[in-house]
């Protein structure tokens, strides 16, 4: 397998991405295709669908050894599950699934056919695999059982974000970051109130803390500073 484009977007990096997608639906990202599959019928009928399904790569994991069983850090760190049971990317094969909107389709840029996306959880630069239409009658089961990773697992934070910070960021960009904050970035055993953490996005490292069921970003330095 080769990758047949990259996907790009407000967060190099991982801690602060969404978990899961569709948690951030307004987090945009751009799919460029490489030049090979740039073939303007290779996406004849794709505006036709309203979601797509992204396969990728999870970013490189060198020699590494996969592991039967993993920690998922939201459950708290201490409990194991079988790797097959969760959505680590220490795999087997390290390949992700993830289901995002489609926004646009642009067949004649600068950069060839490109897509614009949202609700994606991958890292800025990530090689996409695969793209696959989402069709609800066949992917969406919405009663089954979703064990210690259901919504209702979480209660979403409230988010300050400071005006100063705020204006800093396009109306889209300052949402986006909002629900990445709401779902509480930090490992589920980390819940230290003093601590300030921080994330990559938007060229920015965002500062922030998390008291009593609130983040509130402390600042935003420019990282090109």
């Amino acid at each position: 397998m080769e990758p047949i484009a990259h996907i790009f977007n407000d967060f190099p990096t991982k801690f602060g991405l969404p978990r899961q997608s569709g948690m951030s639906e307004n987090l945009i990202s751009r799919i460029i295709m490489e030049k090979k599959y740039q073939n303007p019928d290779a996406f004849r009928g794709i505006g036709e669908f309203e979601y797509l399904w992204l396969i990728w790569l999870f970013e490189p994991m060198g020699s590494r050894d996969w592991s039967p069983t993993v920690r998922p850090p939201k459950l708290g760190g201490n409990k194991r599950m079988g790797v097959f049971a969760t959505r680590s990317p220490n795999r087997p094969n390290p390949i992700g699934l993830t289901r995002v909107k489609l926004v646009s389709f642009e067949q004649t840029s600068a950069d060839g056919p490109v897509l614009t996306v949202s609700g994606a959880d991958l890292m800025s630069g990530t090689a996409i695999l695969d793209i696959k239409p989402y069709l609800p009658f066949a992917d969406s089961v919405p009663t089954a059982a979703t064990g210690d990773y259901g919504p209702d697992k979480q209660q979403p934070l409230n988010v300050v974000i400071p005006e100063e910070v705020a204006v800093l960021f396009t109306q889209n960009q300052l949402a986006a970051l909002k629900e990445a904050l709401s779902y509480d970035p930090r490992p589920g055993y980390q819940n230290d109130e003093n601590r300030e953490y921080g994330f990559a996005y938007g060229g920015y490292d965002i500062r922030f803390k998390v008291s009593c069921g609130t983040a509130t970003v402390t600042e935003a330095v420019n990282k090109g500073n």
